[in-house]
């Protein structure tokens, strides 16, 4: 039977409860280390859990890259094949001497010239510029038409005309040349059209672009010249090949 307290000398009484405050203690422990333990493995999991993340979204870091090294490599490879092809495209079409028109064509641009034929016309116009046989502008145009002599009948042409008139269809506003078709067929000059007045410009050995350029048969020689102008001898040939050019694109055009 156990003493009562009143019955436990001093020293018992301290043993006694020295061992319930070692047991407190010890319980005590047991808690926080259950609690400790409890909130290490809770910080354990979430830790787990934010290295798995970040493993992951590394992951797909590093596929996003690869994937996106892959579609600029891709990218980089089209553009060097198109640089190439443009290139072969720019070497393919360098002998054409036709640019691409600035504006619109105007609707009344017949007989209008192919690539063929605007080389050939291209060709006798800067051979005419160098040989002082031409006129530029509409001014000038108009001018040498009006000095031309009108002895054949309405609607029939020369087959060795005193000039010829090349037109660019790219004009505008079109009223700038409509009424140089006209004229033309009322002084018996044959005319045709060509694609780009950029290209007739630099043709007529000037670089701003020409609405119109008149070729004449004859040179004007400088008076205060001495001799033969380079290439005149050639002249006549390369004057008879433009008419017989213009004249046969011209054949089918109903006045």
């Amino acid at each position: 039977m156990a003493k009562d307290k009143s019955e436990l000398s001093k020293d018992e009484r301290r043993a006694l409860k020295a061992a319930k405050k070692a047991e407190k203690v010890t319980l005590g422990d047991a808690s926080v280390n259950g609690a400790s333990k409890h909130k290490s493995e809770k910080k354990d999991k979430k830790d787990k859990k934010k290295r798995e993340a970040l493993a992951e979204l590394a992951l797909n870091s590093a596929n996003g890259e690869a994937e996106n090294r892959n579609v600029v490599s891709k990218a980089k490879k089209e553009d060097a094949d198109s640089d190439e092809e443009g290139e072969v495209a720019v070497e393919d079409t360098k002998p054409k001497m036709i640019a691409k028109p600035i504006g619109a064509l105007v609707p009344f641009a017949v007989p209008l010239a192919d690539e063929k034929v605007a080389k050939k016309v291209f060709k006798s116009v800067k051979k005419a510029a160098a040989q002082r046989t031409l006129k530029r502008g509409v001014k000038e145009v108009v001018k040498s038409l009006r000095k031309s002599p009108n002895s054949l009948p309405s609607n029939t042409t020369s087959s060795d005309p005193i000039g010829i008139v090349i037109l660019a269809a790219d004009i505008s506003p079109m009223d700038v040349i409509s009424h140089l078709p006209v004229l033309c067929e009322d002084h018996n000059i044959p005319y045709i059209f060509v694609q780009s007045r950029a290209e007739l410009g630099l043709a007529g050995g000037t670089k701003r672009p020409t609405s119109v350029v008149m070729v004449s048969r004859d040179i004007q020689k400088k008076k205060d010249a001495k001799g033969k102008v380079d290439g005149e001898d050639e002249w006549p040939e390369t004057y008879a090949g433009l008419a017989k050019t213009v004249l046969k694109e011209g054949a089918g055009v109903k006045r």
